[in-house]
Parts: C-alpha cells; structure tokens; sequence
C-alpha cells in the first residue's frame, strides 16, 4: 500500500511516500516560501524517487491541524485535488501527533507545541509508546502557564517539540524546571513521512474518506472570523 503523506500545516513544507509503514522517499523544506509553490515540485519528485506511477498511489495524507491557516488551506487543497483526480481516499492527520509520533518509544509525556500567535499555542499532551501515541488532552489552544497546570495531572519528565519551543523555551523552564525536556532540531520540525506513517496506519484500520467528506481542524477562529462575529454582534 502507498501513501502519500502531505504536510503544510506550519512554516514547513514536507511530502513523503511510504509503502507498507516504509519510507521510500521525503522531502522537507524551511526556505519561507509559499507552500502553493513549493509543494507541487515536491510531490513530482517523491513520486518519481520512489519508482512508481501516480496510478499506484492507493491514499493521500494530509495534515488537517492545527496549524497556519494559510498553510492548512494550501495543504488540504492539494491533497484533496490530488485525491479527487487520481479516486482514491483522503486521510487527514492531526500536525499534533505528526510531531510527536518519532518520540513515542521514549514511552514518557510528549507535548508538542505549535505557535498559535496572540501568547497561545496549539497542543495536545500525548503518552508514548510503541505504535501510535496515546492522546490523554487536547488538542488545546492555550497559554504556556495554562498547560503547565495541566501537565501536573503526569509526574515525571516532559519533552517538548514544535515550532514553538524557540519562542516560550525560557518560560517553559522556569515553569517545569528540570521535568522540561527539548527534542532535538531535526525532531522540531513536522515531517510528510510522519503524516504518511499515521496515514497508512489509519488505512489499515478502516480509515479514509471522499476528498469533499475531509475538513481541517483550525481548533479556533481566523482572525476574519473573530472581526466578522464581532461585527456581526455589534449591530
């Protein structure tokens, strides 16, 4: 079974293809520019790098947040295109347990934390372990001192990944002190292969739906959305 796994949802842009849980071949770029076009090129080449058509892709993973609502946009509309030309199904994969699945063997409390703007960030608290991660809260959007006192319901160390961790680093550890725990760099960064993974097992259980059938998770309100109620609430 091939899947292509399609991450947007962040700064990062990254695509993958795996077969059977394996990966053939991913790409991942930081370079600031606009996923509409990076992401195109990059899901030609990893097609092509992994030595098949696109007639034998059997599902597309996407990541449907949280995350950037441009990004989230971009991601879920190529991915939902590409489903629709080639008929086969759509998976969407929370960014969430994207980042957190490479340290589930670490079997301790992973809390990856993505950059919502406005002192908040977007997270989930998982548990590790072997195969997929254990969600026990979220997925949340809230303030660093918020999820510190939710982190107390779990003793023990904490790690952290996510495009946040650069911004609230500090608060993060005068807040946990010694229980706060960072992955390294190369583990901050959501990866196309880590949706395509979670894809694949979410194929094997039943998983899928019709392109049209497939929604993002913004967890909270655009900013034209907050302006638009307020508007609306103010007549």
């Amino acid at each position: 079974m091939y899947i292509l796994g399609i991450e947007a949802a962040t700064p990062v842009a990254g695509v993958a293809m795996v077969e059977n849980g394996r990966i053939l071949a991913e790409r991942l770029v930081n370079n600031r520019r606009t996923h509409s076009v990076n992401l195109l090129p990059m899901i030609k080449d990893i097609i092509e790098e992994a030595g098949i058509t696109t007639k034998q892709v059997n599902a597309v993973a996407v990541s449907s947040g949280p995350g950037s609502f441009t990004g989230l946009r971009i991601g879920m509309t190529t991915a939902k295109t590409l489903a629709w030309i080639w008929q086969i199904p759509i998976i969407g994969v929370s960014t969430l347990e994207a980042l957190a699945l490479p340290l589930m063997a670490r079997e301790q409390i992973v809390c990856p934390i993505l950059n919502a703007r406005k002192n908040e960030v977007y997270t989930s608290i998982f548990r590790g372990r072997t195969g997929r991660p254990e969600m026990l809260e979220g997925p949340l959007a809230i303030g660093i001192s918020e999820l510190v006192q939710k982190l107390e319901k779990w003793p023990g160390p904490v790690t952290f990944v996510g495009d946040a961790v650069p911004v609230y680093q500090e608060e993060i550890i005068k807040l946990l002190g010694q229980r706060a725990l960072f992955g390294a760099q190369s583990a901050q960064l959501p990866r196309g292969a880590a949706v395509a993974e979670l894809g694949y097992w979410e194929m094997l259980a039943g998983g899928g739906v019709m392109p049209l059938d497939l929604e993002p998770e913004y967890i909270r309100l655009s900013e034209a959305e907050v302006k638009l109620a307020a508007k609306c609430e103010s007549r």
